[in-house]
């Protein structure tokens, strides 16, 4: 670690398809994706699977008083990617935040948070293989549900091999039908609870579901926090069009529009479609945890078929959300070979710019954890699950301090090139940092949803990757002082 840090400069080192970047036949990661396929990604990279699949929980578990909840999260999660905006605008590269946390903190946090960070997403990769396996085999039993988990990940796997623009591509599309589907869930359900939806009327719809049934706070101020808990992991991914603008034809617009451009994408699809639920159902009603809270807000209109309309929603969320894990894990794994915090070989590219061994590599650890979630589902992948659940929250961390300090070196070395701005630095970038700790810290006092369990597996993975990330340090030190 270096007192005084440089800001890259574009030339000063490996850039996306640059002659340098990566090592073998490739020529580094390539500019594939297209500006539709960025606005895409920025707009359905909000819309998590978690939404739909874990919101019933969230709503049960704190009644109307869940909108607090996501609104308190949706301004934590503006406010870093405000913060990760600035710095990715900046210098944009496919490191994201941990080559932002590499040259501001140092080496030991750059290597510590990508290669948590890594962990984290395939992680999720096995969750969401499940997830949309167990949809896939309930519509097609004749093949295993851990068949349709393989094939999931096949496809995906193959997609992702082909060339970054074919992930731009499905995920454009899968973003879209996330897109479409919660604008038409929103249209649907807000005439419906005005009375205004013609041919269909329900008794249960109404505003007075925010404030019926209990209060708009049934289980007191208290439960605005533990929703927070239930809800905060279904915002991770909001980071990924930092990591994908590295790719695009134009970085820094790209990087400076999906920033802009979080305010009102995350009201609209989670303010308002949470909005919308809570009115058409009473918080309490059981089908919003036994069949999901979107589908039970749309059979609770009876129109036909909604539900299995909504479950094609969430399969599709379920896929784009594989999608996107399993590029935005390559990416890293790349990026920590291209700094020299992984095997060389992850920073090989083919001549189509695709870091093949990194996917590779990110995809079998996926497949490895799958074989956990069936074979032993209440060890091992418990473990996975819980040691991984509060890394969202130290990237978030990471963030903060990063910023503090790169603003500094971005303003002495190259302030044309600060175009976006974090609000009220230093102030609020420490405020959010002090928010973040105060979850954490909140986590340890939740023993009902596992909350304790979950930062102090995560904290236990995130002190072995950190011993490394030093021990490494110092025995690269050692041999440049001998080489010296």
């Amino acid at each position: 670690m270096t007192s005084q840090p440089t800001l890259a400069t574009p030339g000063s080192g490996p850039e996306p398809g640059g002659p340098d970047s990566g090592s073998g036949t490739g020529t580094g990661l390539q500019a594939g994706l297209k500006n539709r396929h960025l606005t895409m990604i920025a707009i359905g990279g909000v819309i998590g699977a978690g939404l739909f699949v874990g919101s019933g929980t969230g709503i049960a578990a704190t009644g109307p008083g869940i909108l607090l909840s996501y609104a308190l999260v949706g301004v934590l999660v503006v406010l870093v990617m405000r913060m990760l905006g600035e710095m990715s605008a900046a210098n944009p590269t496919s490191g994201s935040f941990s080559a932002h946390a590499d040259r501001a903190l140092g080496r030991w946090a750059g290597f510590s948070i990508g290669w948590l960070y890594w962990f984290f997403w395939v992680v999720v990769l096995a969750v969401e293989a499940t997830a949309g396996a167990t949809i896939l085999a309930g519509w097609v039993p004749a093949v295993p549900q851990w068949g349709w988990a393989l094939i999931v990940m096949l496809v995906l796997t193959a997609t992702n091999l082909a060339s970054v623009g074919s992930y731009g591509e499905f995920e454009f599309w899968f973003a879209g039908i996330k897109v479409v589907a919660i604008t038409i869930f929103i249209i649907v359900g807000g005439l419906a609870v005005f009375g205004v939806l013609p041919g269909v009327h329900s008794d249960r719809a109404g505003l007075g579901n925010l404030s019926e049934h209990g209060g708009f706070l049934p289980h007191g101020p208290g439960a605005i926090l533990t929703g927070v808990l239930l809800v905060v992991f279904s915002f991770m991914g909001s980071e990924i069009p930092t990591l994908a603008a590295g790719e695009s034809e134009d970085p820094q617009r790209a990087v400076t529009k999906a920033t802009n451009s979080i305010i009102w994408r995350i009201a609209v699809f989670y303010l308002g479609s949470i909005f919308v639920v809570i009115c058409l159902l009473p918080w309490n009603d059981k089908s919003i945890t036994d069949d999901g809270s979107y589908v039970a807000a749309l059979d609770s209109l009876g129109i036909a078929h909604a539900g299995q309309v909504m479950n094609v929603v969430v399969l599709t969320s379920v896929l784009s959300c594989l999608n996107s894990g399993l590029y935005t894990a390559s990416r890293m794994a790349f990026s920590l070979g291209e700094r020299g915090d992984a095997p060389k070989a992850f920073a090989r590219t083919t001549h189509r710019g695709v870091p093949r061994t990194a996917i590779i590599a990110s995809v079998l650890f996926g497949f490895v954890a799958v074989f956990f979630n069936y074979e032993f589902p209440d060890s091992v992948f418990l473990f996975l699950v819980n040691s991984s659940g509060a890394v969202a929250l130290f990237v978030w961390l990471v963030i903060c301090f990063s910023q503090l300090r790169m603003r500094r070196i971005i303003q002495r070395e190259a302030p044309e090139r600060l175009v976006v701005r974090m609000w009220l630095y230093p102030y609020l970038t420490w405020a959010t940092a002090a928010l973040i700790v105060f979850v954490l810290g909140y986590m340890l006092t939740d023993t009902e949803h596992d909350g304790r369990e979950t930062v102090l597996l995560s904290l236990l993975v995130a002190a072995v990757v950190l011993v490394v990330a030093v021990v490494k340090e110092r025995v690269r030190g050692r041999r440049e002082a001998v080489d010296a």
